[in-house]
């Protein structure tokens, strides 16, 4: 009412005045917008470790109307090296005349030399600048990465987005991918676990793809694009283990799937098992998954998972009567559940094998008693044994 009240008795000169001076700030003020086309947005990076330090291969986008594009996603790659990862960021800028923008970059890939030791020193740019997002997705890839950034995708204008895809919540619902962003894969390395785990990006050509041209506006320059003119599918099925910072395993597409059940991800995915000697496959509908750690004289890690499925399809011709029910025998249960079985047990022997502590254990020992975690921390994966408990269920 008091408001009201001051709105009808305010005199018009102060509407005036209020008017003149948001005019002055619209007119006379960028409000700390940088011109675009003096702005350099970085997509997407690909970092490498090269003799002397860092090679940063960086998406820029490229603003629409320019010769470079007919439509769609117009980018650039602009390849830079130093001695850190800041330095190939100002001799982007030097390079370009472009002020480098990482505020809509949603991706970083790191090359294999630079998974060989501590990542940490290539993301250290990364996680102390202010305008990086945490949600910045992050993934090893095979080789280097900048060839898979510079890289022609198939089915995008540019790799960045067509690896993205790879991340998206259908890609997680399926079990097929364990995306991470910045900010998790920071909280595992300085937690007390000390590790965590990546995506790892494989890339092959396409088959039947065009070798010149292809369908997209990306480009490359500063010697980056080493891919040709092929055009390339994507692939992110493999999990990388970490340790410390350093790469010290690779998951496979089965204990990838394995990781993702314990974690209670699936709900539109697809698990494979056998009616006697005959494939089938199975749609999840419904995965509920638990790891926790029990002291009791040594340590033991109780990995759970339950899922209720239905039949999506089998290997082989059967009757129409076969075809017109989603009932799952016993024998085909069966079958589920002893290969999600192997699928977590080696899933469990990778972990131990490699020192990665995947699942957080050390964290919540830590978490419970300080006095156990002084005992065990520094020889609590390798004691540690596994309890398994796997159930499969038909929707019928």
């Amino acid at each position: 009412m008091k408001l009201r009240k001051f709105l009808k008795t305010a005199p018009m000169k102060l509407y005036l005045i209020l008017l003149a001076v948001v005019a002055f700030a619209f007119f006379s003020n960028d409000f700390g917008l940088v011109d675009i086309q003096k702005t350099a947005i970085i997509l997407a990076a690909g970092i490498d470790r090269t003799e002397s330090g860092y090679s940063l291969t960086a998406q820029i986008a490229v603003p629409k109307g320019t010769d470079r594009t007919t439509g769609g996603t117009s980018s650039v790659e602009i390849e830079a090296e130093g001695e850190t990862v800041s330095d190939c960021v100002s001799l982007i800028f030097s390079k370009t005349g472009w002020v480098p923008k990482l505020v809509f970059c949603d991706l970083i890939v790191l090359g294999e030399e630079a998974v060989k030791e501590d990542v940490i020193a290539s993301l250290n740019y990364f996680l102390r600048n202010d305008y990086m997002p945490d949600s910045c997705r992050l993934a090893v890839c095979e080789g280097k990465a900048g060839e898979l950034i510079s890289s022609k995708s198939a089915i995008d204008d540019a790799s960045s987005l067509a690896i993205e895809k790879l991340f998206s919540d259908a890609a997680v619902k399926s079990g097929k991918v364990m995306p991470n962003t910045l900010r998790e894969f920071a909280i595992g390395y300085y937690g007390v676990s000390g590790s965590g785990f990546l995506p790892y990006v494989r890339m092959t050509d396409q088959q039947g793809g065009q070798s010149e041209g292809g369908s997209g506006g990306s480009g490359g320059s500063g010697g980056a694009a080493a891919s040709g003119g092929a055009e390339k599918i994507y692939s992110a099925e493999e999990t990388a283990l970490f340790s410390r910072g350093v790469m010290v395993g690779l998951l496979p597409r089965e204990q990838t799937l394995a990781f993702s059940l314990l974690q209670g991800n699936v709900s539109a995915g697809t698990v494979n098992a056998t009616d006697g000697e005959k494939p089938v496959t199975l749609t999840v509908m419904k995965n509920e998954g638990d790891v926790s750690l029990r002291l009791d004289g040594a340590p033991k890690a109780e990995l759970s998972l339950e899922l209720t499925v239905r039949l999506c399809c089998r290997g082989e011709t059967t009757a129409i009567e076969d075809v017109s029910t989603d009932a799952v025998t016993p024998a085909i249960l069966e079958s589920a559940t002893q290969r999600l079985s192997g699928y977590v047990g080696d899933l469990w022997n990778s972990c131990k094998e490699s020192g990665c502590d995947l699942f957080g254990l050390t964290r919540m020992l830590y978490r419970s008693s300080l006095d156990d975690y002084a005992h065990w921390k520094d020889r609590l994966l390798s004691a540690a044994e596994a309890e398994i408990e796997t159930k499969v269920t038909s929707v019928k």
